[in-house]
């Protein structure tokens, strides 16, 4: 009687215990990873740092202390990582780029100047060239690629030129595309390749350099000369499509970001991208823009209630306008001249809009009436004047309606455009990369008042704009973490502080390369910052940049990117600062 007794106490005591003992959290509530130990930067002003972030199927579950995050979200199969003093932030979003050309570059010599790259000088350029070719076994006949040439660094004005490359490559077409993406330079076999000659005409908006005292193509073709070299794009086969798509998304991951830009995309293209999607390739978000120019061929194809959302991780999501081109190529307009001349030595040089302003004017009609967002290149101030009549012509009927408007580069706005920008629900997307890589190139160009004003960040977020910050890779490298630097600090690759009233803060520049950069795709309500409901697009960096020295911003390292849970990149994170870790590295 007495064991019996005993025993039912015992097992009466258990089942308190078990009635008492706290339940683990509901399926549904039970995280597949939670991140503690370090840094939690959340660009989000409601909530700006935090202890843990948990994450299940994708999004993030929870934000908000280690112990409640643990309490709430913690299960036997939740994976803890212990960021060991690393920071967390949201992933970049590529507010500006040219995706499809990740898909080549990692078939080509990069040629950008030092510090990212060999190409100090034309004898440098020709000696890394002859150094590709061997490496890469390239056969006679076999066309050879470059990319990075910048002419704005070029010792005592010795540019590259077609007599170069015939030297170093008589067997070989030789291209080397322009730091700015807007031309190339050509040896004779590419020339002849491509069809120009001393018989071609220099077509209006365009630049063809021809060898002094002749006719003879000197090798630079720029802008609209530039447009049937880019349309021969030789095509990729279906296994090199998903292999490069794959090869480039790297580029974009390494690099901490989770959503590229396509942002000049032509219809073959576009073809090419949507051929690797349906395949399976993308392991980031991609979002495409079709030129204006293509628009009609663009719907018939991919009609426009088909826009805006993603289908395996691939979007149209605006139309391109371009109306000028480069400041350093000197074929950007501007309201004066050039004091430099014109890239094939024009006297009183402004530079020219691309098109007529009524094509403009007509082509932004048609955007907004299509109910679809709109990006415009515009990089002199002459194009921005045209950008703003074009606004004023397409949108008479409602000048403020909210239409998705983004001023790509706008790097010499004036400040009278600044209140037309916010008055009329324009973004522009700034490239504070020039403050470094180009502000020399500017200050011979255009003055040094003009040039201390590029990119005037300081000021549009004072007036209430969310500007946006791009790298347009592949004019420059991917490196956000340089680019964040060049914003705050704005220091020329001579030292020289360009314009220390337009400095902004490190949160400021995170925002344009997170929150408001997914504003500008329409996307903030799922990416942009660490929220419950947020995808889970994250990034672990080796540093804070919030509380490091503003110089000290550009040593920053992407260690991790993760999207939407699932690891892309991982440099250099030791197993140990890992709890309960099983790999989530992709297959492919």
């Amino acid at each position: 009687m007495k064991t019996r007794m005993t025993c039912c106490v015992l097992a009466l005591a258990a089942l308190a215990a078990t009635a008492c003992a706290p339940a683990g959290p509901s399926p549904a509530q039970t995280a597949d990873t939670i991140y503690t130990g370090g840094d939690i930067v959340t660009v989000n002003d409601a909530q700006p740092t935090a202890e843990a972030l948990a994450v299940k199927d994708g999004t993030i579950l929870a934000v908000g202390s280690q112990a409640e995050v643990e309490k709430a979200h913690k299960g036997s199969t939740t994976q803890v990582v212990d960021l060991a003093g690393k920071t967390l932030l949201p992933s970049f979003i590529d507010a500006h780029g040219h995706y499809a050309n990740s898909l080549l570059v990692a078939n080509q010599c990069k040629l950008y100047p030092p510090p990212s790259g060999p190409g100090k000088d034309v004898e440098s350029i020709i000696a890394e060239l002859e150094r590709f070719a061997v490496e890469r076994r390239i056969p006679k006949g076999e066309m050879i690629m470059g990319y990075g040439y910048d002419d704005s660094v070029m010792p005592d004005g010795r540019l590259l030129n077609r007599d170069d490359l015939d030297a170093a490559f008589p067997d070989n077409p030789v291209r080397i595309d322009h730091v700015s993406m807007h031309g190339a330079v050509m040896n004779s076999l590419a020339l002849e390749k491509y069809g120009i000659s001393a018989a071609t005409k220099t077509p209006e908006g365009g630049v063809i350099v021809r060898k002094p005292g002749t006719n003879e193509p000197w090798g630079l073709i720029m802008e609209m000369a530039f447009l049937p070299v880019m349309e021969q794009q030789e095509p990729m086969t279906r296994e090199e499509e998903i292999e490069w798509t794959r090869a480039g998304q790297r580029l974009y991951a390494e690099a901490g970001i989770t959503t590229a830009h396509e942002g000049a995309t032509h219809f073959a293209q576009l073809e090419t991208i949507k051929r690797a999607t349906d395949a399976g390739a993308n392991v980031i978000d991609v979002v495409v823009h079709p030129f204006i120019t293509e628009l009609e061929k663009t719907l018939e194809a991919f009609p426009v209630s088909a826009w805006g959302r993603y289908d395996n991780h691939l979007k149209i999501g605006a139309v391109k306008i371009s109306i000028d081109g480069s400041p350093q190529g000197r074929t950007a307009a501007f309201t004066t001249p050039y004091l430099t001349g014109g890239p094939g030595g024009e006297k009183s040089w402004k530079g020219e809009l691309f098109v007529p302003q009524d094509f403009i004017n007509q082509g932004l009609k048609k955007v907004y009436d299509l109910g679809v967002p709109v990006i415009f290149h515009v990089n002199g101030d002459a194009a921005v004047d045209a950008l703003i009549e074009a606004h004023e012509f397409a949108a008479a009927d409602d000048l403020t309606k909210r239409r998705n408007v983004t001023a790509i580069h706008a790097q010499f706005t004036r400040k009278d455009h600044i209140p037309k920008f916010l008055e009329y629900g324009i973004r522009p997307s700034f490239y504070t990369l020039h403050t470094y890589y180009f502000a020399e190139a500017h200050i011979a160009n255009r003055g040094r008042e003009q040039a201390m004003y590029i990119s005037p960040m300081r000021d549009a977020i004072d007036a209430g704009l969310h500007p946006t910050n791009h790298t347009d890779f592949v004019v420059a490298p991917l490196d956000q973490m340089f680019m964040l630097w060049t914003a705050v600090n704005r220091v020329s690759r001579g030292g020289e502080v360009i314009g220390a009233d337009q400095r902004v803060t490190p949160l400021e520049g995170l925002k344009s390369m997170t929150i408001w950069a997914a504003e500008q795709y329409d996307e903030q309500a799922s990416k942009g910052s660490l929220e419950p409901g947020k995808l889970a697009d994250l990034v672990i960096l080796s540093g804070n940049p919030l509380t490091v020295e503003a110089d000290a911003i550009k040593d920053i390292q992407v260690l991790e990117t993760i999207k939407e849970g699932q690891t892309l990149s991982l440099i250099h994170i030791s197993e140990p600062t890992r709890l309960n870790s099983t790999s989530r590295m992709p297959s492919s």
